[in-house]
């Protein structure tokens, strides 16, 4: 992984520092790039947010292979991480890959590990024609994300991501806000429950929505039918000063737990952090700039090797807080001081 990164540091110059710990402080205010909106407050808000707990350290117990396998919104996991969508790498990570080099090397990655990777969708159509393309030609291995735009451009899309194969498809309604739309004068915006009842109606297969920060528009996600959510405020980049996503996890699955599948992502670097983020409520996790970084350094390789180290990393903190499954992680695992 230092090769990766060192790699990914020369082919991101003037985009992304690869700094020791990715927290968004060196970056922020750095969109397009990779950093933060304003002042990056809500990137640093979703490391630091993490990064403030702690666990309860248990050695008593007979978890000595935990199991990280688990199945969420249907689908097969070897562990509760998914690749986050992003695109854009011309814009965003300094276009020495392209983008379908990116999105072969994020898919394909997690593929080779058991895992699935999204991916996102942009105003250049090659943004998405290159994730969708290698979703159908791996089969329908990763979920394709749209963006909320008007309706003809919205159902048009879709379509093509139903016709990818996947079993998922979603709606990162967080990019309502985002800078870069805007500068290239594209319409995005939320949408009313009405809305989102429609939209889910028109896709044949489990839809998800991700950009859920409180409880309510958790609740709302339910009513309309969505098949999960992602907690995520889209890694800090389209409203500053909003709370770090761990900070809301715990509130939104008290809402709907059980009722619909509740991924987060935002700051998570380790296997460490995926489990804090299951302890919180969260079924899995999605994996953002970690991945992006790996993919320029490794491209297939370096995210598989990148993913070897979130499940060691996690395996380990399972023993370390006697976790013997996925199943097991509750709020326990989080230490809480008297």
């Amino acid at each position: 992984m230092k090769d990766v990164r060192k790699r990914a540091r020369e082919l991101m110059e003037g985009y992304c520092k690869v700094c020791p710990v990715c927290n968004g402080k060196a970056c922020a205010g750095e969109v397009p790039g990779m950093g933060g909106l304003g002042t990056g407050s809500s990137f640093i808000n979703n490391v630091a947010a993490l990064s403030a707990l702690r666990f309860n350290m248990r050695l008593l117990h007979g978890a000595e292979q935990p199991e990280t396998a688990t199945t969420v919104l249907g689908l097969k996991l070897a562990m509760p991480v998914l690749a986050a969508p992003i695109g854009g790498v011309s814009f965003n990570m300094g276009g020495k890959i392209t983008e379908q080099e990116y999105a072969d090397a994020v898919l394909g990655g997690c593929l080779d590990r058991g895992v699935l990777g999204c991916v996102g969708d942009g105003v250049p159509p090659f943004i998405h024609e290159a994730g969708f393309g290698t979703i159908k030609a791996l089969g329908g291995a990763g979920i394709p994300f749209i963006k909320p735009w008007e309706d003809k451009e919205l159902f048009e899309k879709l379509d093509k991501a139903v016709a990818t194969g996947a079993s998922v498809v979603g709606m990162d309604i967080d990019a309502a806000g985002l800078v870069t739309l805007r500068l290239m004068g594209r319409p995005v915006g939320p949408k009313s429950i009405e809305k989102l009842k429609d939209i889910i109606a028109h896709v044949p297969t489990k839809f998800v929505v991700k950009g859920i920060m409180t409880p309510d528009d958790a609740k709302r996600a339910v009513d309309a039918g969505a098949a999960g959510i992602v907690i995520s405020n889209h890694g800090g980049r389209v409203l500053d000063h909003t709370p770090g996503t761990a900070e809301v996890v715990a509130g939104v699955a008290r809402a709907v737990k059980g009722q619909i599948a509740i991924l987060a992502d935002g700051g998570v670097r380790t296997g460490g952090d995926v489990l804090k983020m299951l302890a919180l409520g969260a079924d899995a996790v999605l994996i953002g700039r970690p991945m992006a970084i790996a993919a320029l350094g490794g491209q297939r390789e370096g995210v598989a090797k990148y993913l070897d180290q979130v499940k060691s990393e996690l395996v380990q903190a399972m023993i370390l807080t006697g976790c013997a499954s996925v199943a097991d992680v509750d709020g326990r695992v989080l230490f809480q001081s008297m």
